[in-house]
């Protein structure tokens, strides 16, 4: 679970959700430095303040309208003060960063409002203008996930408002730090920032921005508790904010709904303790009780479906699978509605462990395999956050702070001397090591130059004998297809005289004996040279692809071949779809291979067994499945198979020749159809599946 944002811009307070630091982390800056006293003698003109005014009411309807208004109406103003501008550049970065969700434009906006203070005075003169620009940058950069440059900004405004800012401003940076350091697990850190933060805030809470923020940094305190695995700690927390909000409710009648959805919230997190704790009766209240909060009009929608997800998980755990896919029913339409791919991944892992409990794998894979892609599309969106070390980083800009506070202090003239000199020490080091290492890379350079030049000429002779290789192979495929067209004539003659010779009734029986292995020579080296044939058969890639219905293709293909199972007495069992299931193919290599696959069960099953052959329908594809109790396939050839000219080929059931061709061409032409092949085989025979697009 991650920390809560909050968003708000200039008089008026938006709906608040459940989101992703990455994406929602806002900031009243521009609300609160409005309203600091800080800015002393610092005022609008006379004739901006109607503007601002209008621009306000504006803003109320159409945000677009009231930029607009601003800017035409300030360019007519006569001598308008320079925090007009300011003012105007910091409407602008809010509705740009805020509403339009632009942060590349509103970086531009907060450096236009650095680059006014810069040219008033700077620093020195308007300190809290000039913190108030970098914490604009700072929340710029971070929605860009610039976190280096974000947190440049947050130190600096930092360091310069403190004395300038009260609590109720600087309190924003506890809590900027508090967010990141938990996103990046550094909870015991986290916790003690939004502790600072609240602190900070509690006297400013009568108003309803600074109590819901507080409100959400108590839930935010149980949730760091939870993931240093102090349990108790958070459900306190969790209870504080509870109380929080109810005694808050009196105060804030009109924002019913939004303190509902608060409690909503922490009422999810309390199941999280509950259910980590197998305590599963108070979980299911806690999160019934969250859902119908949130499925109601002005609910958070999206905060409902995480906690129906955990409820489909608790019944899941307690095998009630009726609810459980109730609700689970329920979630997949929400999400059609409302984009949340933390719910959408753990919506398709629950669909694949259920399918998996009910031994249905093919289904339980698909749900698995969209569950991985959505898993590791989150898992990308929080990388780049844990790689920055926020202690370290701050460190660091306070190291640096420090040094750049000493040379405008005279008194520290003398700390600040004796750091240059070491700083020269260091940089004269730094020279002589530089020196020295040249030296010794300058020999290295010379080496890695010389092995590039070995490694680009090695590069060449490999092109050169990939090139000869291929000439070599496409040669030996035409000396084959060559050999193969010269015998086969020859060969189908010798089948033709044997068929004619053996039925002569004059014949002796050895003689007859003899003509009979002519004849099954001739016909074995026949079916070797037609493998050999379609192995080097070039068209295979060109091949002429048309609408097909895979059920009728599958009729024809059977009934062509139940004549050569019946001369072993075997049955082939055919299962079609319900309907017919068109797919774009090559008709005929689409054919060879059905019939290839087939024709093996034939030869590798026993006499009088049964073939079947069944057709399933995915939703972007079409599965043909070849199954036969035959006598499987060994553990060692299982991975050669596929391999052309393959020492995996065996003799069938009654001595049927196999020459290790066919599954190879198979697997060339399933693969030229963007499919895939594959088989599963043990004790009990063997299936293999022929994988194919659907044309949708």
């Amino acid at each position: 679970m991650k920390p809560l944002g909050y968003t708000t811009t200039y008089n008026n307070f938006f709906h608040k959700h459940r989101c992703h630091l990455l994406a929602n982390l806002a900031i009243s800056f521009f609300l609160i430095s409005c309203n600091q006293p800080n800015t002393s003698s610092l005022n609008y003109s006379a004739a901006f303040k109607p503007i601002l005014d209008t621009a306000n009411r504006l803003a109320d309807k159409d945000p677009k309208a009231a930029t607009k208004y601003l800017d035409s109406a300030f360019a007519k103003t006569k001598s308008p003060y320079f925090y007009d501008d300011f003012r105007r550049l910091a409407y602008h970065f809010v509705l740009t960063g805020k509403y339009q969700h632009n942060y590349k434009r509103a970086l531009v906006y907060a450096d236009s409002m650095l680059a006014v203070v810069n040219q008033n005075g700077g620093q020195q003169k308007y300190p809290s203008l000039f913190a108030e620009a970098h914490f604009a940058k700072g929340d710029a950069y971070f929605e860009l996930h610039n976190y280096t440059d974000a947190y440049e900004c947050y130190f600096i405004g930092h360091h310069v408002g403190k004395s300038y800012m009260d609590n109720n401003v600087l309190s924003g940076y506890e809590y900027r730090l508090g967010m990141i350091t938990y996103q990046q697990a550094h909870y015991n850190l986290s916790i003690n920032y939004f502790k600072e933060s609240f602190k900070k805030t509690v006297p400013y809470d009568t108003d309803f921005v600074q109590f819901y923020r507080n409100q959400e940094v108590l839930d935010n305190i149980g949730l760091a508790y939870r993931h240093i695995e102090k349990p108790d700690s958070a459900l306190i927390y969790f209870q504080k904010d509870v109380d929080y909000i109810n005694k808050h409710i009196p105060a804030f009648k009109n924002k019913a709904n939004l303190m509902n959805v608060a409690l909503a919230v922490v009422y999810g997190n309390q199941a999280d303790i509950y259910i980590k704790r197998r305590q599963y009766d108070v979980a299911t209240d806690l999160l019934k009780k969250s859902i119908f909060i949130n499925l109601q009009k002005e609910g958070d929608n999206a905060d409902a479906i995480l906690s129906e997800i955990k409820l489909a998980n608790i019944y899941a755990n307690e095998k009630q699978q009726l609810p459980m896919l109730n609700l689970l029913d329920s979630v997949h339409r929400q999400l059609l509605v409302v984009n949340n791919k933390g719910a959408e991944s753990d919506w398709y892992r629950l669909m694949s462990d259920y399918y998996a409990d009910k031994n249905q794998p093919v289904i339980a894979l698909n749900y698995n395999r969209r569950y991985n892609v959505l898993k590791d599309s989150l898992n990308e969106s929080t990388r780049l956050l844990k790689e920055t070390n926020v202690a370290d980083q701050l460190e660091n800009y306070e190291k640096e702070y420090e040094i750049t506070s000493l040379t405008n202090n005279n008194k520290l003239q003398r700390t600040y001397l004796m750091v240059a000199i070491i700083f020269v020490a260091m940089a004269l080091i730094i020279i002589l090591l530089i020196y020295r290492n040249w030296k010794r890379s300058k020999n290295e350079l010379l080496t890695v130059n010389t092995l590039n030049n070995q490694v680009n000429q090695q590069k060449l002779n490999l092109e050169k004998a990939l090139e000869k290789l291929h000439e070599s192979n496409q040669e030996k495929d035409r000396i084959l297809h060559t050999v193969a067209h010269d015998l086969r004539n020859p060969l189908g003659g010798i089948s033709s005289l044997t068929n004619m010779m053996i039925t002569d009734d004059e014949l002796s029986e050895e003689l007859r004996d003899y003509i009979n292995i002519i004849k099954e020579t001739a016909d074995n080296s026949l079916e070797l040279i037609n493998e050999i044939f379609e192995a080097t058969d070039s068209t295979i890639a060109e091949s002429k692809m048309q609408l097909v219905d895979i059920n009728t293709l599958l009729n024809n293909s059977i009934e062509l071949l139940r004549f050569k199972a019946a001369e072993k007495n075997q049955r082939i069992e055919l299962t079609t779809l319900d309907s017919p299931e068109i797919i774009l193919i090559s008709r005929e290599k689409i054919w060879r291979v059905i019939s290839n696959l087939i024709i093996n069960a034939i030869k590798f099953s026993p006499v009088g067994a049964t073939i079947k052959v069944n057709v399933v329908q995915h939703d972007k594809t079409v599965c043909v499945e070849v199954s036969d109790n035959g006598i499987g396939i060994p553990e060692a050839s299982k991975s050669k198979i596929f391999n052309m000219f393959t020492e995996a080929k065996r003799p069938g059931t009654m001595g049927e020749k196999s020459f290790g061709l066919g599954l190879s061409i198979c697997k060339q032409i399933v693969e030229k159809h963007d499919g895939k092949i594959w088989f599963d085989s043990g004790d009990g025979g063997t299936t293999f599946y022929m994988e194919l697009n659907r044309a949708i």
